[in-house]
């Protein structure tokens, strides 16, 4: 169990990386030949120039400016200076709301930590229930007489206790309904405010129905000709191009080794490079290293053109599947919004994703089949879950100086040793833990994937999502269940069973000092890391050296990366867990969330400012998840005060505690009913208006031509294939004033409506048939 010296020697340890980390990081970036490395947003941008550009060859690597190392730690001010109105336009609003999630951290844990050591700390303090607890053989350190472990069993300083669980709630409460209405209006302004695009106007239809008839276009346009008339513009079938975006990417990789070699010969033409045709060409026949990649580039090339034909010419290749256009953002978000059919299983609408953030192979998945894909995955993350409590245990009895002692006694010399003591106490288990869960996010990334989600931000929210349960079972309750049962094993097998809900209920608020350790290493150490950027660093500039020919090369070769919304966000929620659950019990953790949340803002601040270039733009639509995180979490802290309390002889505080998680759960049903909507349902009122104002301002506006070529898969947008101009693969009408005549299903014939007269008469509008929209048949 760690005490206040282990504590102290981990801080050094992180605190020290954290050091060397942000002094070589502001080295670094003032380099020339890291300047793409460290700005790379501003390149994307086109407002920053290379400094290699200019000056003499010395000064294209070195800075020899000595003013600028004396500025090193401006990069701190600059990070905040930009308002935020401003980082809006610069980055987005997924970025600014994401840095908003630690600025809620601020505002909730601040006044929570000031409030809790200026009242629970002294009551803690100044009790001596680790005294008694010591006679029945209860281990503690220390650092736990801050604790609510000090308290005597039955005594009247619980209600203190009870006072700041009810004064933490309502303050966490307000904070989240203002965030909660602040951001509403925010992404409801970016949304009203945002420049033209695609996915406005734009619905993915899925599960269309077949017909013996039709094809999958044809029915689709016959579909929304029929039912949308008004507002139909044009529509794009999805194809299943998977394996042609294999063979284009095989294409690539030939491409990239050609390039290499290419430039190889290029820095010495005596000799041409030669490569071996073996496993990883470390055996084989040698063959001239340019001809080969040549030869093969050419007949990828004969491939790609052959299977184009074939997608394009099977209708096998043709999923149930298609990105309807319309005219109007209004006519979109009705057919969004709204249920088809009187079949809920068919012609399945809903908006589509932005078509940078497509997740093209899922779509070519047969939609029956999802519901069987996210079950298996449910158990799969199932199991994952139950059996990583091994690795869990195993840290836990690195915690326990002890344990290791009877389990590996042959190191008794080393860890007796007062250094090695506080070094394997404090820093190894948060390090190895750190460890061990360094693979998962992308772990949870592929099951995403396998369940067949078609759009980069659900990807990521799914995975999220998981990542947060499997913070919250393994690493939180997982750590708590094994390292207080394993600590206590001996005091549980030797006294009665009536006292061991007494020694869980003191055991518990102990484990607070590994999660000190754990914040230090993943929340100090880990954010700190985060902006010296090193494996981007030596990629790009091994891609610089072998790869690099020209500008647009070296441009190809920056790696900006962005925020990893799966992988950092359920690491905030497991501090705001952490902060919520220990401010009643231990407040002595706080102060290492408050110092985690203010320093990963400066740090993610600067990256989203200088560095990262986001994917695509959800404008905020995974606030309520976090919001909801937050709530659970508060929701978790009261049900574990509430069994504590009750096993420190303090029943009387369950009904309150119970009351207090039913209004808690009450504000989250309200927040959910008054914003949420906001975030999932884009109001007719606002999409009227915006399309009034376009209309006013572009009356000559073609949307169509904006709009039909917009969800076509990039593998058809190659630049070499430009000349049949995506023949074959668009589909639509042929003018925006036809509409269907129906007559037999086999193939619709379409007239044009005749104008009016010269007297001034309006036009005529051509009679419908009834539509049997379970069949999809004019009847």
């Amino acid at each position: 169990m760690a005490t206040l010296a282990d504590i102290g020697l981990a801080a050094a340890i992180n605190i020290l990386s954290a050091l060397i980390f942000l002094l070589l990081f502001a080295i670094l970036r003032i380099q020339p030949f890291n300047d793409r490395v460290y700005f790379p947003k501003w390149y994307l941008k086109g407002v920053r120039s290379s400094p290699l550009n200019s000056g003499a060859f010395a000064s294209k690597i070195v800075n020899f400016d000595f003013r600028a190392y004396i500025r090193f730690l401006n990069w701190m001010p600059a990070a905040l200076k930009m308002p935020e109105p401003e980082l809006i336009d610069h980055a987005g609003l997924d970025s600014a709301v994401y840095l908003r999630i630690y600025l809620i951290g601020l505002k909730i844990f601040v006044p929570i930590a000031l409030l809790s050591w200026s009242v629970l700390v002294p009551v803690n303090w100044t009790s001596d229930g680790l005294q008694l607890a010591k006679l029945r053989n209860v281990t503690s350190s220390n650092i736990d007489k801050l604790s609510i472990s000090n308290v005597e069993r039955g005594s009247d300083r619980f209600w203190a206790h009870l006072v700041m669980a009810y004064a933490f709630t309502f303050w966490t409460c307000y904070v989240l309904i203002r965030e909660y209405e602040k951001i509403a209006a925010m992404r409801l302004s970016f949304l009203q405010s945002e420049k033209r695009r695609a996915d406005q106007f734009t619905v993915l239809v899925r599960n269309v129905p077949p017909e013996s008839d039709e094809t999958i276009s044809e029915n689709v346009q016959h579909f929304f000709l029929v039912n949308h008339p008004d507002h139909y513009l044009t529509h794009q079938v999805v194809y299943n191009a998977n394996e042609l975006a294999k063979l284009v990417a095989d294409r690539q990789k030939m491409e990239n080794w050609f390039d290499y070699y290419h430039l190889k010969y290029t820095r010495n033409k005596e000799q041409r490079p030669r490569v071996k045709l073996g496993f990883l060409g470390l055996w084989g026949n040698k063959v001239d290293a340019m001809d080969h990649y040549t030869a093969e580039i050419e007949k990828l090339n004969e491939q790609i053109i052959e299977e184009r034909v074939r997608v394009k010419k099977d209708d096998k290749n043709v999923m149930p599947a298609a990105f309807v256009s319309f005219k109007t953002r209004w006519g979109a978000a009705v057919c969004a919004q709204t249920q088809q059919t009187k079949n809920p299983t068919e012609w399945l609408t809903e908006w589509a994703p932005e078509a940078r953030e497509v997740f093209w192979p899922n779509l070519a998945m047969p939609y029956v089949s999802l519901t069987i894909r996210r079950f298996l995955m449910h158990v799969s993350f199932f199991f994952l879950t139950f059996f990583f409590i091994i690795p869990i245990a195993f840290v836990q009895s690195l915690a326990s100086i002890e344990g290791i002692q009877k389990k590996a006694s042959f190191l008794n010399p080393i860890i007796e040793k007062r250094f090695m003591k506080s070094l394997i106490q404090g820093f190894l288990p948060g390090i190895v833990l750190k460890l061990f869960l360094i693979f998962l996010p992308a772990i949870l990334m592929i099951m995403s994937k396998f369940e067949g989600f078609v759009s980069i931000s659900s990807l990521e929210r799914r995975a999220a999502f998981r990542y947060y349960i499997f913070n919250l079972v393994n690493v939180f309750l997982g750590s708590i269940i094994t390292g207080s049962a394993f600590e206590q094993l001996d005091s549980f097998l030797k006294q009665s069973a009536n006292d061991i809900p007494r020694t869980v209920g003191v055991a518990i608020p102990i484990k607070a000092t590994f999660f000190i350790t754990y914040i230090m290493v993943d929340g100090w150490a880990g954010v700190a890391g985060e902006i010296l950027r090193l494996k981007p660093l030596v990629i790009f500039h091994l891609k610089n050296f072998f790869l690099v020919k020209t500008e647009k090369d070296r441009e190809e070769a920056m790696d900006p990366g962005q925020i990893d919304f799966y992988a950092t966000e359920p690491r905030i929620q497991l501090y705001f867990l952490l902060g919520l659950v220990y401010a009643p019990v231990t407040p002595v953790l706080l102060p290492f969330i408050i110092f985690f949340f203010g320093f990963a803002y400066l740090i993610f601040r600067h990256q989203i400012i200088n560095v990262y270039n986001q994917e695509y733009e959800s404008a905020a639509a995974f606030w309520p998840d976090v919001h909801g995180r937050i709530i659970s979490a508060l929701i978790i802290s009261q049900i574990l005060l509430l069994g504590l309390m009750s096993t420190k002889g303090k029943v009387q505080s369950t009904p309150f505690l119970l009351v207090l998680a039913i209004l808690t759960f009450v504000f989250h049903r309200f927040c959910k009913g008054r914003y949420e909507s906001a975030f999932v349902i884009n109001p007719l009122q606002e999409a009227m208006i915006k399309d009034t104002l376009e209309r006013a301002r572009e009356p000559n506006l073609n949307l169509k031509g904006f709009l039909q070529n917009a969800y076509i898969h990039p593998v058809f947008k190659d630049e070499e294939f430009e000349d049949d101009q995506f023949e074959g693969l668009t589909e639509d009408s042929d003018d925006e004033d036809c509409v269907v005549v129906p007559t037999k299903r086999q193939r619709p014939r379409r007239k044009t409506v005749a104008s009016s007269n010269a007297s001034g008469g309006s036009s005529q509008s051509l009679p419908y048939n009834r539509f049997d929209t379970d069949k999809g048949k004019p009847v």
